[in-house]
């Protein structure tokens, strides 16, 4: 296993590429991204430190990377062979479950993202994320919760499946009722218990 480092602006892995190795985030943030075919960038997900990614289907059958992983500011990523992995799992058969299990809640949680994407409402979607993201990468402000991850209002958009200009009504409603402040490069929750409510009703 090898430590390699990303600066934004670089590309861990492009839609495209061979799937070689297994990637797991070690310290920041990683976001996939997907291209349209007229060359539009669509944020999925945003991976945090322990995160393993290296589009786990492909890289099982050997097809090249349906995303782009790009680093979110500085990042620390330690990578291993595919084939030193798979060679793991059949020396460990611990190991071997544990990624079952890893693969099982992948699955579950694309799952549970089509059925939010297809049946809660756009806030709900959106205060449904903020809430992740406090979780996930939160630390405490004077304020509340500040999200360290730096989304833009796109990213944020893309993530839970409407337009930029939704979003931006809905993070404008949420600033006016006090559950959060400053903007999408410096975001705080300023309360949390409320939009988890939001985010369940």
């Amino acid at each position: 296993m090898t430590e390699t480092r990303y600066g934004k602006g670089d590309y861990i892995f492009r839609e495209g590429d061979p799937t070689e190795y297994f990637h797991i985030v070690k310290e920041g943030s990683v976001k996939c991204v997907k291209s349209s075919l007229d060359g539009k960038e669509c944020t999925l997900k945003v991976l945090m430190p322990g995160d393993l990614f290296c589009c786990d289907a492909s890289a099982f059958d050997g097809a090249s990377h349906p995303g782009t992983a790009q680093p979110m500011g500085d990042v620390s990523v330690l990578r291993m062979k595919k084939e030193a992995y798979f060679k793991m799992l059949r020396a460990n058969p611990d190991a071997a479950m544990e990624v079952i299990r890893y693969l099982g809640n992948r699955l579950n949680e694309a799952q549970e993202k089509a059925k939010v994407l297809a049946l809660d409402r756009a806030d709900q979607r959106l205060a449904s994320l903020l809430v992740s993201l406090a979780e996930r990468s939160g630390i405490k402000d004077p304020n509340g919760i500040r999200v360290t991850v730096r989304l833009t209002r796109q990213d944020m958009a893309n993530m839970v499946g409407v337009t930029t200009e939704t979003a931006i009504r809905i993070m404008a409603r949420f600033k006016k009722d006090r559950l959060v402040t400053g903007t999408a490069a410096r975001l705080v929750i300023r309360d949390l218990p409320k939009l988890k409510l939001l985010a369940s009703t």
